[in-house]
């Protein structure tokens, strides 16, 4: 049988132009492309539709309709190639499908430092308000820009924005910046300062974290200091509690002195009443004053400093606190230079307020170790307990500390947190109990109270009390060290009982790994890896070599 001209020519040339079939999947995706894109119009459909007619003539011409073509190894090879590119580009669109739909993130860092504090996730995942976060910064950094990212994973109603003051001067003109870094949060018609971002000092979790509840947060709870009795002071000075005030207000409180000598009754805007170090007693009618705030929904933070009389024992007794007149010594305040006198904290009780401190560490200069007793009614849990090798010793009459052997020795509670419930704000709560509590021992034991829930009712109005046996932890110069400050600040906020507020949040740092050698242990190494080991790999050459000869 003759072929015809256009057989001829189509099996004369079909080695040359049969590539030209490899346009078929190239239109197609072109097509597929900029309809995914710019939308399905004429000039996709013409492309996929050039690329189909590529594909079919490719067929027509192989000879697909004969039994012989899929009966070929070739054919049955090309087919599973195509399916099993097919499946994998499948698999790869659903798989990228679902990271889009549900972004999930692991962060797989020891102190897991691109995550969210807990404080912070759960601040944002109850707003229920529109904050963008406005960042007056020609250069971005890639940490801040990280750190606002996460805040935006984990609601829709926190976005921010990097604006250059020089690009955009009218932006910058309306929010007032003055510097460069400037850093303000908006909610409606509010504006807030956070913070000036520079290139030693990031965007600070902690900082954008209080100044998103306090934007959105239209009550700001009075903490009064209690003065008149030589208390610590809120003003600039030594041994005073300036840094603890300012603090207190970043942390949407605000703190005022108060005066019970002159009006003795607490004010019914009070949500935290800090009694610091005061080393004259308490009048009878203030003490009065106390109780009945502790009849409602109430905090009361006690700071007593030793060798004090604030006339609080009777008051604290009612909550099965005793205060020890001896002081406490630790071997590590010596060994690390601060002195015997300082006591270091590693270990904390089960509480909101040292929950995640972990083993981090908190110094306490002159503090007196606690006694606790069990009350009915009263919840109490340690929260500041020292090292075993801890003594509590007498001080004598000229302000000496006695050191004997029938010394008691530890671990102490020298700070404890105590609730009870009361029926309501106004009612009057069941009679104190009254136990008979045992002599007053100089030789405290922790206490075997116990401890409250973390899924406790968070919502019944409780009187609560927080106890530590000094004050000088707290004051300037001591309250931003290691975890002084936190341990503070954490006691007024569930003081506060203002659940949703945020406790203190500690910066996270990558775990320092590298190894310091000394210039022995360097030289040592030197020899090791340039003397020694190619020594004995020579000496085993040789060895083999001469039993081999």
């Amino acid at each position: 049988m003759k072929l015809t001209s256009t057989q001829t020519i189509l099996k004369k040339y079909w080695k040359y132009w049969k590539y030209l079939f490899w346009l078929a999947p190239v239109f197609i995706i072109m097509g597929l492309t900029a309809g995914a894109i710019a939308g399905w119009g004429v000039v996709p459909l013409a492309l996929i539709g050039i690329g189909g007619v590529l594909l079919l003539l490719w067929l027509l011409t192989s000879g697909f309709t004969q039994a012989s073509f899929w009966n070929r190894r070739s054919t049955q090879a090309g087919t599973n190639a195509l399916i099993a590119t097919l499946a994998v580009l499948a698999i790869l669109g659903f798989v990228n499908f679902l990271a889009v739909r549900y972004n999930t993130r692991v962060d797989l860092t020891e102190n897991q430092i691109f995550t969210l504090a807990p404080q912070t996730q759960d601040v944002l995942r109850e707003l229920d308000q529109p904050v963008k976060a406005w960042i007056f910064s020609p250069n971005p950094s890639a940490a801040d820009r990280q750190l606002l990212d996460n805040y935006r994973r984990e609601t829709e109603q926190f976005s921010f924005e990097f604006v250059d003051p020089q690009a955009k001067p009218g932006v910058a003109r309306e929010f007032g910046v003055q510097s460069i870094g400037e850093l303000y949060l908006e909610t409606g018609e509010k504006r807030r300062l956070v913070q000036t971002v520079t290139p030693q000092e990031r965007i600070s979790e902690r900082k954008l974290t209080n100044s998103l509840v306090q934007i959105t947060n239209t009550e700001q709870q009075k903490v009064y200091f209690l003065q008149g009795h030589g208390e610590r002071s809120l003003e600039p000075g030594q041994g005073a509690f300036s840094q603890a005030k300012t603090r207190l207000g970043e942390e949407s409180f605000a703190a005022e002195p108060l005066n019970l000598a002159t009006n003795p009754k607490i004010p019914d805007d009070a949500g935290v009443v800090v009694i610091a170090g005061a080393q004259r007693p308490l009048l009878d009618v203030e003490l009065t004053a106390l109780r009945d705030y502790l009849k409602r929904k109430s905090g009361l933070m006690l700071m007593l400093d030793p060798q004090t009389n604030s006339n609080l024992n009777t008051l604290l007794k009612e909550w099965g606190v005793t205060v020890s007149d001896r002081l406490v010594t630790d071997p590590a305040g010596q060994s690390s230079g601060l002195g015997a006198g300082v006591v270091i904290v590693n270990q904390y009780g089960d509480h909101p307020i040292t929950r995640g401190f972990s083993n981090g560490i908190s110094f306490y200069p002159l503090v007196s170790p606690l006694q606790i007793q069990p009350v009915t009614g009263v919840q109490a849990t340690p929260l500041l307990i020292t090292d075993p090798r801890t003594s509590a010793q007498q001080i004598a009459a000229s302000g000496e500390v006695q050191s004997t052997p029938e010394d008691p020795k530890g671990p102490f509670d020298i700070g404890a947190a105590l609730s009870r419930t009361v029926a309501t704000e106004t009612a009057k709560p069941s009679p104190s109990p009254s136990p008979s509590p045992q002599a007053a021992s100089p030789s405290p034991s922790p206490s075997p109270s116990p401890s409250p829930s973390p899924e406790a009712e968070q919502n019944t109005p409780e009187a609560r009390l927080v106890v530590i046996g000094g004050s000088s932890f707290a004051t300037d110069g001591l309250f931003d060290q290691q975890l002084n400050g936190d341990v503070f600040l954490n006691s007024v906020s569930w003081l506060s009982q203002q659940d949703d507020q945020v406790l203190s949040i500690r910066p996270k740092e990558a775990t320092n790994r590298r190894i310091v050698m000394s210039v022995g242990q360097q030289l040592s190494a030197v020899l090791l890896a340039l003397v020694l080991l190619p020594l004995v790999g020579f000496a085993s050459a040789a060895l083999v070599w001469w039993r081999r000869r």
